[in-house]
């Protein structure tokens, strides 16, 4: 059974994080899309500023927060020269009866593809379940300069013997959108 909670009591639960002295969700380390549009609007070496205006609007960056359509949300840090990063994932949704607590996600975006940039990662949910879910999607920008992650994801529930293997596993897609 999956169960939905909502965005206010999701909200709530990672606010109780940030009272024992753990960051809230999606309030430290984010670049506003002031800090990015500034970052990307100094002039690359060899390029003319048309050029680069022209590079800079189609540029999708993971970093920052992100809320998807089940109402989850996330917050992914700077990416790495290696193309690396990390975060935190607030699910909505769970079909365990234990509390949803906020969970670590670690993953890694292709660098050969910065202008909207393909990425997957791994959200492990051992705090409160037994089950990882895997992550793999796209950045993505559209003319009105609105960015949107495309993701297909893997759930991977503990089978309990190998027979209820094949009901182990679910797939499904989410659409994340920028929180401003």
């Amino acid at each position: 059974m999956m169960r939905k909670i909502s965005f206010p009591l999701a909200l709530g639960l990672a606010s109780l994080g940030a009272f024992s002295g753990q960051k809230l969700l999606c309030q430290e380390g984010e670049n506003t899309a002031e800090q990015r549009a500034a970052q990307e609007a100094e002039p690359r070496p060899g390029q003319s500023p048309r050029t680069q205006r022209r590079v800079a609007s189609s540029k999708c960056c993971l970093t920052g927060c992100w809320l998807n359509d089940l109402g989850s949300k996330m917050w992914i840090g700077n990416v790495e020269a290696d193309g690396s990063f990390s975060g935190e994932y607030q699910t909505a949704v769970s079909s365990t009866e234990k509390p949803i607590k906020l969970a670590r996600l670690n993953g890694s975006q292709n660098k050969a593809s910065t202008e909207q940039a393909t990425f997957g990662f791994t959200v492990n949910w051992d705090s409160f379940s037994d089950s990882t879910t895997v992550f793999t999607g796209q950045c993505f920008m559209d003319e009105d300069k609105q960015e949107s992650l495309q993701t297909m994801w893997l759930l991977r529930e503990k089978a309990e013997f190998a027979t209820d293997n094949w009901k182990a596993t679910t797939v499904g897609t989410n659409v994340f959108t920028r929180v401003k």
